[in-house]
């Protein structure tokens, strides 16, 4: 039998995990409160999802991975929503397309509500019941997972739901958002960074996914980073000065991009030119703040962007030093930032056993690393480790652009 405060302390982090748990699936119902069942339904392009599939799966993800191990006398809730709602997990079994989500009108957004409402009601009553501490750590670390994962879909939500606001016509406003207004850039500057073995990866007590370790060294020549991020008034003038229309600035797969979709500006942009662009935005449709950082941009227009400036894109190593030495703006909090770095393991990486091992691993092929964190990112989401991931075409998350430049080989490299 464990001794008194070994129970005692096993009590008091169920209780907090509970608290918690709570705390992180309000938050994404408040985040789809004010939504219609029709908003809530609609899947505007193969990479967004519903908000109805989003509040759906990340119920699943409890259901199947907390409550089907530990739930005395389980049943699921709907024998259906293992398919319907399962996203990649091959390990778990079949799964509805990602490409057909948006057809699912059936369960009903009250549904999928009633979907959560039990199986909230059941993880309370999991997480009240005793636990031995050797099973109380791992049924803790499981919900840890899981509410982290929620708040990975709930910055999805927004941007799945913007861009699915942004095809309509009347350019509505998403209502629950203004606290989420840009900040104005302050004047940018450079900041250096002598060469030097560094450590790179997470370290230390709290959360974190398994893609972030294992902590190495490696190896960074001198460089230097922005101290903030690539403004729309800078990103304008790569426009106006032909960036959209001369070649050398983009690697040959962005160009062959471009020149199929014809895009000619960021994501969201509206009109022609200096004097008539507007933004789409959570707040709907306003004039493009000229002072605020760009964001909607692809890896491509990332890249491109640097090479007319002058400079590149840091590699993630570079920006993860930047970012624990400090003296840096907005490296948080405002706009995921492209990396130069593909996605990869790092060396000693080895993902988990079991379906839970498909999370990250599955992943690290052709997509490229983002650091830092969003205006759409939750609070306490975020740390300097972090390591999100898209392919170079992607543009319909909240993504920036931070400047680097080589001391040692001149400004380009």
């Amino acid at each position: 039998m464990p001794a008194r405060s070994e129970t005692i302390a096993t009590t008091a982090r169920l209780a907090a995990m509970l608290q918690g748990f709570r705390a992180v699936r309000q938050a994404s119902l408040r985040l789809t409160a004010h939504l219609s069942a029709e908003d809530c339904a609609c899947q505007s392009m193969p990479d967004a999802s519903p908000a109805k599939w989003h509040l759906a799966h990340t119920t699943w993800f409890f259901e199947t991975f907390v409550l089907e191990k530990f739930e005395p006398d389980f049943a699921p809730f709907h024998e259906s929503f293992r398919v319907l709602f399962n996203s990649y997990y091959n390990g778990i079994g079949d799964k509805y397309p990602r490409l057909q989500r948006g057809m699912l009108t059936r369960p009903a957004l009250a549904d999928v509500l009633a979907y959560r409402a039990n199986v909230d009601g059941r993880m309370a009553a999991l997480l009240a019941h005793p636990h031995g501490d050797t099973e109380a750590e791992e049924l803790c670390a499981l919900i840890e997972l899981g509410l982290h994962h929620e708040q990975q879909h709930q910055e999805l939500i927004l941007t799945d739901i913007l861009h699915l606001l942004s095809l309509n016509p009347l350019f509505p406003r998403y209502d629950a958002i203004d606290a989420l207004a840009v900040p104005v850039s302050a004047p940018q500057h450079w900041v250096t960074f002598g060469a030097g073995v560094v450590d790179i990866g997470h370290v230390g007590e709290g959360f974190h996914f398994d893609n972030e370790a294992p902590r190495h060294r490696q190896f960074l020549e001198a460089y230097a980073l922005a101290s903030r991020l690539v403004t729309n008034a800078e990103y304008a003038a790569f426009i106006t000065d032909g960036g959209y229309r001369n070649p050398a600035f983009w690697l040959s797969e962005g160009w062959d991009f471009l020149k199929t979709h014809g895009f000619k500006q960021p994501l969201y942009w509206h009109g022609e030119g200096p004097g008539t662009w507007q933004t789409f935005g959570l707040q709907g449709l306003r004039p493009l703040d000229l002072r605020a950082p760009v964001m909607h941009v692809s890896y491509y227009e990332a890249s491109a962007y640097a090479l007319w400036a002058g400079a590149r894109l840091p590699t993630e190593a570079e920006w993860e030093h930047g970012a624990s030495d400090g003296g840096l703006d907005a490296m948080f909090g405002m706009a995921w930032q492209w990396t130069s770095s593909s996605y990869a393991p790092y060396p000693g990486y080895g993902a988990a056993a079991g379906a839970l091992g498909e999370y990250n691993g599955k992943f690290m092929v052709n997509q490229y690393v983002l650091r830092g964190s969003s205006l759409a990112t939750p609070s306490g989401h975020a740390r300097a480790t972090y390591r999100n991931f898209f392919h170079a075409s992607s543009r319909w998350q909240f993504t920036g652009i931070r400047l680097a430049r080589s001391l040692n080989t001149g400004t380009r490299s």
